[in-house]
């Protein structure tokens, strides 16, 4: 869908509620094969009425027929839950798709969204919480230590993000425990070749990176904590695990030193494989790939030395340096965006607790999460277009506000910008103090119980 980043925020105010066509909510729906009767809360509505709900801080049901720009429909909080419900999660899942597609491709086909001729993209995990109810917690599962009853499910959530347009390529709910990586392979088929994916170091393993080969793309992670790197030339290697290791000594092959701790190494396929990863597909993969491993000292946030030892699938030194402007530690520590992004959502969009009570309506509310989250990424991007300044200068809360009251004639402000302060470093701590209840740590009637025992008591 080849549109300006003006069209489609145009075409997003134009709609009444502020998030997608009628026509291309009924396409949808045709297109599935979903038939629906003519009433107030038909498909397109209850879309709309979804994103504005999200728009508001994810207030509760009960709340959203008050909401500006709805009062004119007529219906009950009931009602709505059901007209969510009745929707099937392919249509949410078809908008988002259609959304990113418009979004996506003309804002990171420009060469300024480009890193080195490469569209780079950041993975991330992180989690939220649910209502405790019997089908969320067969579906996902709960933080361990917890009592039954004391608890809330959580799911585990990996994004995968444009690095430079913030934007949402899509985002995979799986139970507590699920390991990033595996999700992550199965992002593979949403990237294009020559893209490159950055995220931490447990994306930075033999298969992960067999498997981005194979795809045509590329991987820039840190080295795994376990893995021995030394950049030694000739130094001998130990392909071997177990009994027939040697201490201290590599598991990979030196092939080619490229400068200072810079270096480029075989790594073997290890014998056991993971768990993530099917058979079938496991034995396909090379017997050995050849990648790049360097080390450099940076600058971090807060001033201090920080020692960066990466791997990467780029192996030329004079296309992707290891010093210098726009360097690959220097790639390697804009990785630290994606926690911003991951903030936005789960902190200023609220999704770090969300309301629905069954896994099929869990999962369409984080369809319109992430469909109101590229609504204001878009935003955005046209804000910094007509301010002419980075993206990431623009504030997303103020963009997630305008478009909460914006009304469909509104002309875009001059949205905030947040000032460039680099080396800035702030402590990851709370002021305000947290209310001095007990922890439930025994289920609700149990505590009743004691309750009533003391009141006979007294």
């Amino acid at each position: 869908m080849g549109v300006s980043i003006a069209g489609a925020v145009a075409r997003i105010k134009r709609d009444p509620l502020g998030v997608v066509g009628r026509g291309a909510v009924e396409a949808v729906c045709d297109e599935l094969g979903y038939a629906w009767r003519d009433r107030t809360l038909d498909p397109a509505t209850t879309v709309a009425l979804f994103a504005q709900q999200v728009l508001h801080g994810n207030c509760p049901c009960a709340e959203v027929r008050h909401l500006p720009g709805c009062r004119h429909l007529s219906f009950t909080p009931g009602a709505y839950c059901q007209a969510r419900a009745r929707l099937p999660l392919a249509v949410y899942q078809s908008l988002l798709t259609r959304v990113v597609d418009a979004a996506a491709s003309p804002a990171t086909r420009e060469a300024r969204h480009r890193w080195r001729g490469h569209r780079v993209f950041h993975v991330d995990g992180t989690t939220f919480s649910m209502p405790d109810t019997p089908e969320l917690q067969a579906a996902f599962g709960q933080p361990a230590g917890h009592v039954a009853g004391c608890g809330f499910p959580a799911a585990h959530l990996l994004v995968l993000l444009s690095a430079s347009t913030g934007l949402l390529l899509d985002a995979a709910a799986g139970p507590l425990f699920t390991g990033d990586v595996g999700v992550a392979a199965g992002m593979h088929p949403l990237l294009g070749a020559g893209d490159l994916l950055v995220g931490d170091d447990s994306f930075g393993s033999y298969a992960h990176l067999a498997l981005l080969l194979r795809d045509e793309l590329h991987g820039l992670f840190p080295a795994h904590h376990a893995r021995i790197v030394d950049f030694t030339p000739g130094r001998p290697h130990c392909p071997e695990r177990g009994k027939r290791a040697v201490a201290d000594t590599p598991r990979s092959r030196w092939v080619k030193t490229l400068g200072r701790d810079d270096q480029l190494v075989e790594w073997f396929k290890p014998e056991q494989r993971p768990a993530w990863i099917d058979p079938a597909t496991y034995d396909a993969l090379p017997a050995s790939i050849t990648v790049r491993e360097l080390r450099r000292t940076v600058t971090g946030p807060a001033g201090n030395p920080v020692e960066l030892t990466m791997v990467t699938t780029l192996l030329d030194p004079l296309a992707y340096p290891a010093d210098g402007e726009r360097s690959l530690p220097g790639l390697r520590l804009r990785r630290w965006d994606v926690e911003t992004n991951i903030r936005h959502l789960k902190a200023t969009m609220r999704l770090d607790v969300l309301r629905c009570k069954t896994e099929a309506g869990v999962r369409k509310e984080l369809c319109v999460f992430c469909l109101v989250y590229n609504l204001v990424r878009l935003t955005m991007l046209e804000a910094a277009r007509r301010q002419e300044v980075s993206v990431a200068r623009i504030s997303f809360a103020d963009a997630y506000r305008w478009l909460r009251h914006a009304r469909p004639a509104d002309t875009m402000p001059a949205l905030l910008t947040n000032p460039h302060r680099p080396g800035r470093a702030e402590p990851r701590v709370v002021k305000r103090r947290a209310k001095p209840h007990d922890l439930m740590n025994k289920p609700r009637d149990e505590l009743r119980k004691r309750l009533k025992k003391k009141a006979k008591v007294a």
